[in-house]
């Protein structure tokens, strides 16, 4: 136990989070995010929460996050100070080197503790601008093409000025065609998620340019880095990485095989190391972004305190539940923008619903 140490109580709590629409990309559909919710509770009563939304394709599910909580966070409250969160993580990757959702629960939870305990914001905590924080895109799950029209007027008329179409069909540019007709003035990013070929990806990238789309984000699979840098060399549109950029030691791999390192905590294990992963890509020449899986505010809100080191920001998770399904709030993002200037709660400022923002 450090010097400065307090007491602390850690618990967790497994939640279903049902979603306002059924969300397909090119592996499947999702119906319901499986989260859990992290507590960590100091002698004074002060509650740190987080939460890991686990996601298969890395081998993580809900279940195998309750398996593993009780020995990490009996390192939490062995160590007994939220303040000394790089010994926490170190202790914690110790226990379990994979599980990183389960281990960004646990960071999430001890980063929005200790800036409580010092009342402030927690991007101030870390000393940024929150000026900074980019608008993040709203996400356009793969439909009929007609339903990805309504949801794209849908989204418009909310104020989404940036919008993410998930590709990976035989209906692709069709697709693409009828949101540019809906959204003329969006900004439009489109996600493959390991669907295509390096010869598809540059034939794609040139129709998609001519319809203004700024990114591709990971067209190719993983598992073909060679391909990843082919489809790089020969797109006209940027690349970006997201299943090829896992953890820290993946930036250095992707560096030549991308433009774009699209970061997400629960890849990576938590907020120090996302942190690590930022300073790694500019060091490379890589812009960054930040993206998420379907998640609770309880996890939403700390990745938007990163928000003014990246160049862009796809956090729109929690803004895919079913209306009143999440029972955080978070930072506010009117029309996608992370409202960090106006955002005085401290830590993280994921509270419960009902807390009155407290």
């Amino acid at each position: 136990m450090s010097a400065s140490s307090s007491t602390l109580t850690a618990s967790f709590e497994r939640v279903s989070l049902p979603l306002e629409h059924d969300f397909t990309i090119s592996r499947g559909t999702t119906t319901a995010a499986e989260n859990v919710i992290v507590r960590i509770e100091d002698e004074g009563g002060m509650v740190g929460v987080g939460a890991a939304a686990p996601s298969s394709h890395y081998g993580e599910t809900a279940d195998t996050v309750v398996a593993v909580l009780p020995d990490l966070l009996a390192e939490v409250e062995t160590v007994g100070d939220p303040h000394a969160i790089a010994e926490i993580e170190e202790r914690m990757e110790g226990v379990v080197a994979d599980n990183p959702a389960a281990r960004c629960g646990v960071s999430i939870a001890l980063h929005d503790l200790a800036a409580k305990r010092l009342g402030v914001p927690l991007y101030r905590l870390w000393g940024l601008n929150p000026a900074d924080a980019p608008t993040s895109s709203y996400t356009i799950g793969i439909d009929d093409t007609d339903v990805m029209r309504e949801k794209t007027a849908a989204a418009v008329e909310s104020g989404y000025s940036t919008l993410k179409l998930k590709l990976g069909t035989d209906r692709d540019r069709e697709v693409v065609e009828a949101v540019r007709e809906e959204a003329p003035e969006a900004t439009l990013r489109v996600d493959a998620n390991e669907a295509w070929t390096p010869r598809e990806t540059a034939r794609k990238s040139e129709w998609l340019a001519d319809l203004g789309v700024e990114f591709i984000e990971q067209p190719i699979p993983a598992e073909n880095p060679a391909g990843l840098k082919d489809a790089s060399e020969r797109s006209v549109l940027p690349i970006a990485a997201d299943e090829s950029c896992v953890t820290l030691a993946d930036i250095p791999r992707i560096a030549d095989r991308c433009d774009i390192a699209n970061l997400k905590l629960m890849k990576c294990g938590g907020l120090l190391e996302a942190k690590r992963m930022v300073h790694a890509a500019r060091a490379h020449g890589l812009d960054v972004m930040l993206g998420c899986m379907v998640e609770s505010n309880a996890a939403i809100a700390a990745g938007c305190h990163l928000g003014p080191l990246l160049d862009y920001a796809d956090l729109d998770g929690s803004l895919l539940l079913a209306d009143g399904a999440d029972p955080f709030e978070g930072v506010p993002m009117p029309e996608g923008r992370i409202d960090l200037e106006g955002f005085d709660r401290a830590g993280t400022g994921a509270v419960e619903r009902g807390e009155g923002g407290r």
